[in-house]
């Protein structure tokens, strides 16, 4: 065969395996469900459980997949950017005509939650049970039982604090919503607009049908059953504690 014509079979070849790449990469980013598949595909380790929202809108580094290794049960939102290698040694190659390749591991423990905009560096290990705020640059590890947030990300406070916090914070905060419900759409709120506050006026053995308990509390969905009693006897007495102000409409 001549030279030309082997370049050019050889350039169609190349082609036709970038066209196959694009396609089966669009295909991934697709569901959550095929993105996971094609991570692991690709040689990165990967738990069960893990969900993955907008994969058109994260980006994952595989130039080296072995060196990614996530646990189960792990939540990553949009914007997310992980990576396990960098390029910053373009800089030194033009002052010194030398190349310094650099990369690192990343491993993510198991229940783990990213908020939106979050970038992982290489060389990074963060924790069973841990949270990572909305916006974070990790740029160094970061314990199990954790909650990081900022630039650079740093711990916070425990996930015990947190939780502690939480049990607080989100009693004040239904308050509010349903004090918002009135201000805003003149109307008394219902049970239909709790959906993620329905613990505090639903005992474990009350699972209405009008809201989505169970696929808010998944896993936990026995647990909860089994155990837990609401602060609030009912709905009404929730909303007896709210001060709501006068409805516009009746």
């Amino acid at each position: 065969m001549p030279h030309g014509a082997a370049n050019g079979s050889r350039m169609m070849r190349n082609l036709f395996k970038r066209l196959v790449s694009k396609c089966r990469r669009v295909w991934a980013e697709s569901s959550s469900e095929r993105y996971v598949d094609y991570l692991r595909s690709r040689g990165a380790r990967v738990g069960d459980g893990v969900f993955v929202r907008e994969p058109k809108r994260v980006t994952i580094d595989l130039t080296r997949p072995s060196l990614l290794k996530i646990g189960n049960n792990v939540r990553i939102n949009r914007g997310f950017l992980l990576l396990t290698h960098g390029y910053d040694w373009y800089v030194l190659r033009n002052l010194f005509d030398e190349v310094y390749a650099s990369s690192g591991r990343v491993t993510i423990g198991s229940n783990v939650f990213f908020g939106f905009n979050v970038t992982v560096l290489k060389g990074i290990e963060i924790g069973d049970n841990c949270i990572i705020g909305t916006g974070s640059v990790v740029t160094r590890s970061i314990p199990a039982n954790s909650v990081a947030a900022g630039i650079p990300a740093r711990v916070i406070c425990s996930i015990d604090e947190y939780r502690e916090k939480r049990r607080i914070d989100y009693v004040v905060e239904a308050k509010d919503y349903a004090r918002s419900i009135v201000e805003v759409h003149g109307r008394r709120p219902v049970p239909g607009d709790f959906r993620e506050e329905f613990p505090l006026f639903l005992d474990g053995d009350q699972l209405p049908d009008d809201l989505p308990v169970a696929a808010q509390l998944g896993d936990s969905l026995a647990a909860y059953q089994r155990r837990h009693r609401a602060p609030y006897a009912s709905f009404d007495a929730f909303l007896d504690d709210c001060d709501l102000p006068a409805v516009r409409n009746g």
